[in-house]
């Protein structure tokens, strides 16, 4: 796991933005997981101006996203396909025929999360996935307790997760109580993983991350599973990290290897 501690959220998000241009320029037909939420803003914003300034070319990938509120349709402004669309897809040359979001309308909920799996390996899988965590320590909806083997599925979301995403609601009483998510095990076969986070608020759940035990009462520490991840975090949320000087080394070390291959 490679942890890149930056000084502020404007600098996570255009490290952020690069690595996933870096995987698109080197695999024009990449196969991307893409989330949502508050954090990865300012990286969609980043991408939306590599596009339209430096020509970057999102005409070639597929997407898949993590999650979608179960209940929610297309045009709801808090689904979260109205989200991508808002905040990235509208402003990129991405192929609509090659966006996939799960649909919060479904009827035969199993059905559709069977399909959704079968269309990831259909595509020969997801090449980078983007992740947010949650407070609690969970990626996509996977709430404190999932199985680490878990597939995409309906989800019951917990409290908390219903108290944090309030504010995007007009009353905490409209936030959906369920919602379609990848699993666990789904995020795990992804080739890389890039996981994003920001703020004091987040960074227990960083902590747990990066140092805690593996546990599925905090789904993210699978992570620490997988052979390739990077995780980029601002000061604030490296806060409660106890080796936080080390990672700032290894990641010079790393840069400087970078440096090196460019000449």
């Amino acid at each position: 796991m490679r942890v890149i501690i930056t000084k502020d959220y404007d600098e996570m998000s255009k490290e952020a933005a690069r690595i996933i241009a870096k995987q698109i320029k080197e695999k024009p037909d990449s196969v991307i997981g893409f989330a949502t939420g508050g954090t990865p803003l300012g990286t969609y914003k980043e991408l939306i101006r590599m596009h339209k300034e430096g020509g970057l070319d999102f005409s070639k990938i597929t997407t898949f996203n993590l999650d979608e509120y179960y209940g929610l349709g297309p045009d709801h402004p808090q689904s979260y396909h109205y989200y991508m669309f808002e905040n990235l897809f509208n402003h990129v040359n991405v192929d609509p025929k090659k966006i996939h979001i799960p649909d919060g309308l479904a009827k035969d909920v199993e059905a559709f999360c069977k399909k959704y799996e079968e269309e990831i390996k259909k595509a020969g899988g997801i090449d980078l996935q983007i992740l947010g965590i949650g407070r609690d320590g969970h990626i996509a909806f996977n709430e404190p307790g999932s199985s680490l083997a878990s597939r995409t599925r309906l989800v019951a979301l917990a409290e908390e997760t219903i108290k944090d995403n309030a504010r995007f609601f007009e009353k905490e009483e409209d936030v959906p109580r369920y919602a379609l998510s990848m699993g666990v095990g789904t995020i795990l076969e992804a080739k890389k993983i890039l996981l994003l986070a920001s703020g004091e608020s987040k960074a227990d759940a960083v902590a747990a991350l990066i140092e805690g035990p593996v546990t599925s009462q905090v789904t993210a520490s699978a992570l620490q599973l997988h052979p390739d991840v990077t995780v980029i975090i601002d000061e604030a949320a490296a806060s409660k990290l106890k080796r936080k000087s080390y990672y700032k080394f290894v990641d010079k070390m790393y840069r400087m290897l970078e440096e090196k291959k460019s000449l």
